[in-house]
């Protein structure tokens, strides 16, 4: 904050011994001491209202954004529609339905029925070539 050095601490140090004092110097240091920091926690609690500020405007402005675009709903419609295939080539609800199997075909069977035996496999273990 200030570019105060070593050397103007120490000036300012001796002429305030001499001006006030060594008897009243401690308590003079404790007093500045105190001012000082009562000063920054309000330089510290300034900064902090400040911050909280700008957050709580940066969200004013990002709901008044958020209201004025589109809605969801109206966005999901504009999807549907540029997904959707034209009117003349969709399906008529005829062709959409399922066909029904007929009554006197055969009902599927389940997998293990439809599935041949394997054949067993032969123990090749005891086969000895030589």
């Amino acid at each position: 904050m200030f570019d105060i050095g070593f050397w103007e601490l120490a000036v300012i140090g001796v002429v305030a011994l001499l001006v006030v004092g060594p008897e009243q110097l401690p308590r003079l240091a404790r007093t500045a001491g105190l001012w000082v920091g009562r000063a920054r926690r309000f330089v510290s609690s300034v900064k902090a209202d400040i911050d909280r500020e700008l957050a709580a405007d940066e969200l004013r402005k990002s709901l008044a954004k958020q209201a004025d675009s589109e809605s969801l709903y109206e966005i999901i419609e504009d999807t549907k529609r540029s997904i959707s295939p034209p009117a003349e080539s969709a399906p008529s609800p005829e062709q959409a339905k399922p066909a029904r199997p007929a009554e006197d075909a055969e009902p599927a069977r389940p997998a293990e029925e439809a599935r041949p035996a394997a054949p067993p496999v032969a123990d090749k273990s005891h086969d000895s070539h030589g």
